[in-house]
């Protein structure tokens, strides 16, 4: 299943478990997306897949502080060995949608009232 794929059904269960959640391709367009956004809010956890980080230090240093209180969730290859990072969490796949978004769940919990679907 292409990648684009994942990350639109990744997207779409944390939105029906309540989550105001968006993706994107590149950590430049996460640290797009970690500017603050009124409409929004702030920025509470960023996924991001081993694969795509090159010059990951200056990326990571960088989003952290435009989101110093975001968790950082790193999906890894089990063939791989983990880069080592500020990672709040560590998800290796192969993985399914329903657990990460549980590990997403166990690090940023929202409160009851808020635990409904969002529409776009």
């Amino acid at each position: 299943m292409p990648t684009q794929w994942h990350r639109a059904l990744l997207r779409a269960a944390l939105r029906e478990a309540g989550y105001d959640a968006s993706g994107t391709l590149t950590m430049e367009g996460a640290l797009q997306q970690a500017l603050p956004d009124p409409a929004r809010g702030p920025l509470r956890v960023v996924v991001i897949d081993q694969d795509t980080l090159t010059d990951e230090e200056f990326w990571l240093r960088d989003l952290q502080k435009r989101a110093p209180d975001a968790a950082l969730l790193l999906l890894a290859p089990r063939t791989r060995p983990v880069r080592e990072g500020p990672w709040a969490g560590i998800v290796q796949r192969p993985t399914s949608i329903a657990e990460l978004v549980g590990v997403i769940q166990r690090l940023v919990p929202l409160p009851p009232e808020r635990r409904h679907p969002i529409e776009d």
